[in-house]
């Protein structure tokens, strides 16, 4: 049985619960769009839940946004298929959506109210785009990337023995 996962934005406008079986937030991204859209150590954490299971209450105060990527791997700049939510209110980072996966949802481990598990390891990814102020704090046991691993989230839950059925 998946477990529920309970988050909401700071002004509390806007709550949601949805199921996960990847509940670990083990993995951080330092990519630009990350990081400044709610990584204030440099750096943000996204689970992995179910997307059919998402409820909102709240719904009228999310705001939408869509990143424009122009970077080494992208040279003409493209509009993200990513769909993050926020408050409108607040501006608290609540979620991202992609279609490209309509199975999954990706909430924002700082959103989260919900007691969630401390990792025994790390995942840094997307390095090559961290700010020059950001020394990250890769531990014995953590994998760092340049760019993106090729295991998803739900294959580290699995390899880790940390997937809830």
């Amino acid at each position: 049985m998946p477990v529920m996962l309970k988050g909401s934005c700071r002004c509390g406008a806007v709550s949601f619960e949805v199921d996960s079986h990847t509940p670990v937030p083990y993995q951080r991204c330092y990519c630009s769009i990350c990081r400044k859209q709610q990584g204030g150590g440099g750096y943000a954490i996204n689970l992995g839940a179910l997307s059919r299971t998402l409820k909102v209450k709240g719904a009228r105060r999310l705001g939408l946004y869509r990143a424009e990527i122009h970077d080494d791997e992208h040279p003409h700049c493209e509009i993200s298929t990513g769909e993050r939510r926020f408050c409108r209110a607040c501006g608290s980072a609540l979620w991202l959506y992609d279609p490209t996966w309509p199975d999954l949802v990706h909430p924002f481990a700082s959103a989260i109210d919900s007691e969630l598990p401390v990792p025994k390891s790390s995942v840094h990814l997307m390095l090559k785009y961290k700010a020059s102020w950001v020394e990250p704090d890769i531990r014995k046991g953590d994998l760092s990337f340049e760019l993106y691993p090729e295991e998803s989230i739900a294959d580290w839950h699995r390899r880790n023995g940390e997937w809830i059925d």
